[in-house]
């Protein structure tokens, strides 16, 4: 991870708690996405179909990510990350996001980019980006809907777990345009 990197920290509204994701989030999240073939598709591994299977995932995504588990009424039903940009100046990521199929089309996902575009910007960062699978439709609407403006697609960019090449479709939010798609967001 990069020195210029968040420290991990709470973040919370009324809908959402992000908190810093640890191995005991494990059992929960396990409850809110295991075995879910479906939700794993586009994350570059398999459905965990063991707590230990997804405790080994969350080990990597903390060990290179600033990881949250994203808390709705007390239970971890997903995660999220901040990532490095690499030759992108003051560009934060955020990725590695899923929540647990009972959670898709909730105001979820809108509370937790709200928490951590805010965050990002008030740290300084000038520009957030999200990049994610070229056939993950449902991903892309999400991330249109919160502001993110299509800026290109990186063509081969990773291989699956299937072995397929994965193209990716990347977007970004400047500092400017955050107050505007901020308020849209709030007016629901």
């Amino acid at each position: 991870m990069s020195a210029r990197m968040p420290a991990p920290t709470v973040l919370e509204n009324d809908v959402v708690r992000l908190e810093p994701l640890t191995p005991g989030h494990v059992p929960d999240l396990f409850a809110a996405s295991g075995h879910d073939d479906e939700l794993w598709r586009w994350l570059g591994h398999p459905a965990p179909r063991t707590e230990d299977d997804l405790a080994a995932i969350v080990k990597g995504v903390i060990a290179d990510h600033v990881a949250f588990a994203v808390v709705h009424r007390g239970r971890a039903i997903g995660q999220t990350t901040y990532a490095d940009v690499p030759g992108f100046d003051e560009s934060i990521e955020i990725g590695w996001t899923w929540y647990g199929r009972a959670f898709w089309r909730t105001a979820v996902n809108t509370n937790c980019k709200i928490l951590l575009i805010d965050h990002a910007f008030s740290l300084g960062y000038n520009r957030v980006m999200f990049k994610t699978d070229h056939r993950n439709e449902r991903s892309q609407a999400a991330i249109r809907r919160v502001g993110g403006v299509y800026e290109g697609t990186l063509r081969r960019h990773r291989r699956r777990p299937d072995g397929t090449w994965r193209d990716s479709v990347y977007f970004g939010i400047l500092d400017e345009e955050w107050p505007e798609h901020r308020a849209r967001l709030n007016r629901g």
